[in-house]
């Protein structure tokens, strides 16, 4: 529908127009007065100011305004457009920067010090310090080190910090929630005093104002308090926090928020408030993507709580989308099930499997790495182990001193079947670790000896280096606990030297002096164990409780039985024992907890390997009994596994017999 106006409606229109289209600071001081109100009351005092401003339009583009009469009309959406086009002034870049908003502008801050300088040019708000403080604190979480140093140290000496801080301190109580825990995060993050008078404020806060706190905003204060120290107002709020969350815990939607307040929350949370917390993640389950995943294990390692059910599905998640995720994270999800005592075949497979197949993307740090958490956890990860064996020994220079012990830890501590490549594999390692002898440390040395003497490798310059008065003295004058493993560690290295018939010269051995007092360790036998031994045993052996072999090894219980009674046993072949006993079979029944064997495998790891063989040569026939497989028998079915255990070709005859 056409529009019709008279000519003074339209020129008033007109005028009105280009008024509001002139920045207000180029408006006449009358208009901006009385522009409304002159507008409405008639055109003689519209027009009296319109030839008054027309000075003020120096530098200004402004064309000729058309009249219309009543009798030739136009759409009013048309006639606003054209006069749209016809006034077009144009800004100044003085006037363009006054008008950039204040984030924009904090956006362009590199440094703490430029954030101070410009919150020095504007109205200090509640927002815009809190925006600042956040700003500093991102800008300095993305410097390094010696960055760090310096900015902050300009940071704190700039005068415009502590008018911040006041700033800070009178806006507190007007501060909306989320900005007063972000401005506590980042005022305790950039390492200013908590018993500072600012810090003390935004806690009493807090406290104050923690019912309006949602849940983005509790779990960014949980964070600001986990680096905290106990105190009075730290110690009230975060039990305050506790209570709110514990009410609003069935209310929580976002995963990432409930992960927070489960790492910083959950920590010293006694254990009813843990299992609430867990039960509301397996709640959530269904929510969690491939990074939740991750963060919970995590999170769950912080919290020094082992959850099974939630870790199988977060560990089930990351084994089926292994190739998805970056190697700092795989490398802290087993690191933290390391922590937890927790093991997952499924993705402990799925990530050796994953290295295996991308082996060539991965540098040698990164593989070391992953072996030794592999290590920790006691996973023998063996297809990954020879893929890396064949690359070391391609070139084995390439190995730092680090690397070189690492890699022997590893391989002896899983008591890998190195194969046809043991010797070339040993003696690479023995070059690589020659080269470093100058500059090894004593214990580096010792651990470097130890690992080789269980691999079953002697290299007689390295024994000599080690077995040198100074090395030993070094050794001998350490403090602490070091001083303990160093004896611990120069025992198995003269047990290995005595024992296994090495090829070196007889003046390379350990000095009793060295080796010191030390106390042999004899845990207590397992009665169960006794009782059931005595049942298969019966009047035909002698059965010795807890016997300590050459003052270091254990034996849970010793069974001695005439030959006659042992023929046709299956025992590992072994050279005649020319001991006093040797008219005599001496079965040493060692209890075996899950610990001292390969996760998943029954094969033995480093220590244990060693002791078996030791025993082996000094004429004992050992039999390894699994802890938790007997405590979980009952009595007469713990017996029969002991007796196929131990005489397994007398327990073949009795079904033999039973056939017939």
């Amino acid at each position: 529908m056409s529009v019709r106006l008279t000519g003074e409606e339209v020129l008033r229109w007109v005028m009105r127009t280009c008024v509001q289209r002139l920045p207000r600071q180029h408006r006449p001081p009358q208009i901006q007065r009385s522009l409304l109100r002159e507008f409405d009351t008639g055109l003689t005092p519209i027009w009296r100011t319109a030839g008054s401003f027309q000075g003020r339009l120096a530098g200004q583009q402004v064309n000729t305004v058309r009249y219309y009469c009543q009798s030739k009309t136009q759409d009013l959406e048309a006639m606003e457009a054209e006069e749209h086009n016809s006034i077009q002034p144009v800004q100044s870049p003085v006037i363009q920067a006054k008008r950039v908003p204040f984030s924009d502008k904090l956006k362009e801050c590199g440094s703490p010090t430029d954030v101070l300088d410009l919150v020095s040019l504007y109205t200090a708000t509640s927002r815009r310090v809190s925006n600042c403080l956040t700003r500093i604190w991102c800008i300095n979480k993305t410097m390094t080190e010696e960055q760090q140093r310096v900015e902050l140290r300009l940071m704190f000496e700039h005068a415009g910090f502590e008018e911040l801080l006041n700033t800070i301190m009178l806006e507190a109580g007007r501060m909306r929630s989320l900005d007063l825990a972000y401005s506590l995060l980042a005022i305790v993050k950039l390492g200013v005093s908590p018993s500072s008078r600012v810090v003390q404020t935004l806690l009493r806060v807090s406290q104050e104002r923690l019912n309006d706190f949602d849940e983005k905003s509790l779990s960014v204060l949980a964070s600001g308090l986990e680096p905290m120290k106990s105190s009075p107002n730290v110690d009230a709020l975060k039990e305050g926090m506790r209570l709110i969350i514990e009410s609003r815990l069935p209310g929580i939607q976002s995963v990432m928020a409930l992960q927070t307040l489960m790492r910083h929350m959950g920590r010293d949370a006694p254990p009813p408030f843990k299992r609430k917390l867990e039960m509301k993640a397996l709640s959530m389950t269904g929510q969690f993507s491939l990074p939740n995943s991750q963060y919970m294990v995590s999170t769950l390692a912080t919290m020094g709580f082992c959850s099974k059910p939630l870790l199988d599905v977060c560990c089930t998640k990351i084994a089926e989308n292994v190739h998805g995720v970056p190697f700092v994270r795989l490398l802290t999800v087993l690191r933290s099930c390391r922590d937890l005592h927790y093991r997952n075949m499924t993705l402990f497979t799925a990530i050796s499997e994953y290295v295996v197949s991308t082996l060539d993307m991965w540098s040698n740090k990164q593989v070391i790495l992953f072996l030794s958490v592999f290590e920790d956890l006691g996973f023998c990860a063996a297809p990954l182990m020879d893929a890396f064996l064949e690359r070391v020994l391609q070139n084995p220079q390439v190995l730092s001193l680090k690397d070189v012990l690492v890699v022997l830890k590893t391989f002896s501590a899983l008591n890998h079947d190195l194969r046809e490549h043991r010797q070339r594999f040993v003696e690479s390692m023995t070059h690589v670790l020659q080269t470093y002898l100058p500059k090894m440390s004593s214990s580096d040395l010792l651990r470097a000896v130890v690992s080789l003497c269980m691999l079953g490798h002697f290299p007689p310059a390295i024994l000599q280096q080690l077995l040198q008065g100074q090395t030993l003295e070094e050794l001998r004058t350490a403090g602490g606990h070091a001083h303990v493993r160093s004896g611990r560690r120069l025992q198995i290295v003269d047990l290995c030297l005595r024992l296994d018939q090495s090829p070196v010269p007889q003046e390379l051995t350990v000095p009793s002096s060295a080796l010191g007092s030390l106390s042999p360790t004899a845990p207590t036998v397992n009665s169960g164990l006794v009782t059931a031994l005595r049942s298969v045993v019966g009047d035909t052996g002698i059965l010795q409780e807890g016997v300590l072999v050459e003052k270091f090894y254990f034996i849970d219980c010793l069974i001695s039985c005439p030959l006659q009674e042992t023929e046709g046993t299956t025992l590992p072949e072994r050279d005649p024992p020319q001991h006093e006993h040797s008219q005599r079979s001496r079965i040493a029944v060692i209890s075996t907890p899950l610990s001292s064997l390969c996760y998943g495998t029954s094969r033995p790891r480093g220590m244990l390997a060693m002791k078996l063989r030791h025993l082996k040569i000094l004429g004992y026939s050992p039999v390894t009994v699994m802890e938790n497989e007997l405590r979980s028998l009952p009595e007469e079915e713990r017996a029969a596994v002991l007796r196929t255990q131990i005489f397994p070709e007398h327990q073949r005859l009795q079904v033999e017999e039973k056939a017939e």
